[in-house]
């Protein structure tokens, strides 16, 4: 009795599946004390991954509670991971997936809005032409000199590094920016009381 002969297993046949990447925002109601930032930080980069943006400020001064808004990208799983782990951690009293939330409303994204001041220097008609298109940008001149500009500019993350493109070759000398605001929509709050 023959039986089947197995081909042998060949390393063309192994894939290298990786999960989709993903950016998510991320909203993490927590007290307001120290080190608390620094735990919730450690679960990013526990797992390797860079955290485009974050912004912390207390928003309840009677009941000291602070909002940590986190913008990063990774495989869908390990991001649900994360958030399941800062829920057990006992200083975190809600974690909320703003971008998975406004999905799942229909909408394409939370509301979000970042700051920026854009400083550039230049004469003649870089100097016009600077003006001219922060107008177009709804920028803000909040400092200025006959050699430079301090622009102000919030909007969506996008507009920002539009702008910031745009003025480069214009005489762009510094950045600064605050990072990533975001809000759900809709009439209720992240964290009832």
């Amino acid at each position: 009795m023959n039986l089947p002969v197995q081909p042998p297993a060949s390393a063309y046949f192994i894939t290298d599946d990786k999960p989709p990447v993903v950016a998510r925002t991320l909203s993490i109601v927590v007290d307001n004390e120290p080190g608390v930032l620094a735990r919730v930080i450690g679960l990013f980069s526990g797992r390797g991954y860079n955290i485009e943006s974050l912004t912390v400020s207390e928003t309840d001064h009677n009941k000291h509670l602070s909002r940590i808004t986190v913008v990063t990208r990774g495989a869908p799983g390990v991001i649900e991971q994360v958030k399941s782990q800062l829920d057990r951690i006992v200083p975190v009293h809600k974690v909320v997936d703003l971008t998975k939330t406004a999905t799942g409303q229909g909408e394409d994204g939370p509301i979000e809005r970042e700051l920026a001041l854009v400083k550039v220097s230049g004469a003649g008609d870089d100097r016009v032409e600077a003006l001219r298109l922060a107008d177009v940008f709804r920028a803000k001149v909040v400092d200025s000199t006959t050699d430079h500009f301090v622009f102000e500019i919030t909007g969506k993350t996008s507009k920002i590094e539009k702008f910031i493109q745009i003025m480069a070759p214009l005489g762009l000398v510094e950045v600064c920016r605050t990072g990533v605001a975001a809000m759900s929509r809709g009439k209720d709050p992240i964290i009832d009381g």
